[in-house]
C-alpha cells in the first residue's frame, strides 16, 4: 500500500496557489515563488493541503511537527481500537451435562472479555449418523448464553464438525 505523497516547498508544481497562513488566515491567490518566499521568510514549509482545487491550495507551517502531530494521532486511535478474537471451544456429541457446563462458563468469559466464540462439536466415526445429537448439544449451549450472547451463524455443519459462531450482545 502506498502512502499518500504531500507536495512541499520545490515539489509543488503550480504557477499559482492560494495561501494560507500559519494562523489559519487567508492570504489570497500568489504565484508560486511568491509564496515560498514567504514560508521561507518565516522560516517554515509550504505544504499543498488540496492538490485539486483550482488554484492548489498551499498552507504555511511546520511540515514536520505536522508530520509528528498526524503519526501521533494515528498511534492513539489505533491504541483504541479493540480487536475481536474468535475463541474457540470443541465439544463431542455425548459430552456430559456437567462437561457441557463447564465449557459454557468458559464461552462466557469469552464473550465478557468482548471476543466471539465458535462451539464446534466434532463427529467421530459412526457418530455421525446421529447429528441431531449434537445439533441438540449447540441448542443447550445457545440456551445457556441467552443473556449475553446473540447467535451470529446458526448450526452448521463442515465436513465432520458442526460449528455454531456467538457474539456478545452490544450493551447500551
Amino acid at each position: 500500500m502506498a502512502k499518500p505523497t504531500v507536495n512541499i516547498n520545490q515539489t509543488i508544481r503550480a504557477k499559482e496557489v492560494r495561501v494560507v497562513g500559519a494562523d489559519s488566515e487567508q492570504l489570497g491567490i500568489l504565484p508560486l515563488r511568491e509564496a515560498l518566499a514567504l514560508a521561507e521568510s518565516l522560516q517554515l514549509d509550504l505544504v499543498e493541503v488540496s492538490p485539486t482545487a483550482v488554484p492548489p491550495v498551499c498552507r504555511i507551517m511546520d511540515y514536520g511537527k505536522f508530520k509528528y502531530q498526524q503519526a501521533k494521532k494515528l498511534a492513539e486511535a489505533k491504541k483504541k481500537q479493540v480487536q475481536v478474537e474468535l475463541k474457540e471451544v470443541k465439544l463431542r456429541p455425548k459430552t456430559d451435562t456437567h462437561d457441557l457446563e463447564f465449557k459454557v462458563k468458559h464461552v462466557r468469559r469469552f464473550l465478557e472479555e468482548g471476543n466471539k466464540a465458535k462451539i464446534t462439536v466434532v463427529f467421530r466415526g459412526r457418530e455421525i449418523t446421529h447429528q441431531e445429537l449434537g445439533m441438540a448439544a449447540l441448542e443447550k449451549v445457545a440456551a445457556e448464553l441467552a443473556d449475553i450472547a446473540l447467535v451470529e451463524v446458526r448450526q452448521k455443519m463442515e465436513g465432520r464438525s458442526m460449528f455454531m459462531i456467538v457474539a456478545p450482545k452490544v450493551k447500551k
